[in-house]
């Protein structure tokens, strides 16, 4: 045990003086620790990945922040509503891999209409919000803007 403690000590010592290279979520996008924005345009694949998977098992911890997502648009129809619902999709790692959020284009917009076509990419900065429907809740972004990029 003499021996023991001293290893872990140092282990955490370590562990606390790398905690603290890192940088800042302002110059590496990611939530801030205010609960400002989260800019998910810059960055990488693996951070993306990683802070899609937190806004989808963590919902609740993004309802009222900022989100900025760039991805390929996408739309579905659910019979049982009657509603289309829409959707931007990232891609990352070789484009083997999807993950995205579901939006809701605030303002009067009308589908197929005012909307893009299906697989263009889209960029949207909206608020993280919930729904109720059908007895279960669910997240979305309340988009104000939607651009089309080339």
């Amino acid at each position: 045990m003499k021996k023991v403690l001293p290893a872990v000590l140092i282990l955490c010592l370590f562990c606390a003086f790398m905690a603290g290279c890192g940088n800042s979520p302002e110059t590496r996008g990611g939530s801030k620790p205010d609960g400002g924005t989260v800019d998910l345009t810059v960055l990488s694949e693996t951070m993306l990945s990683a802070e899609i998977y937190n806004i989808a098992s963590s919902p609740k911890d993004y309802v009222g922040k900022t989100v900025k997502i760039r991805g390929a648009y996408f739309v579905s129809f659910y019979e049982e509503t009657g509603l289309y619902y829409h959707y931007i999709i990232t891609k990352y790692g070789d484009s083997c891999c999807q993950e995205g959020l579901e939006f809701i284009w605030n303002g009067d917009r009308e589908y197929p209409g005012d909307y893009p076509e299906e697989r263009e990419t889209v960029e949207a900065t909206g608020v993280y919000g919930s729904y109720e429907e059908l007895g279960r809740t669910y997240y979305y972004l309340a988009v104000d803007e939607l651009i089309v990029k080339e």
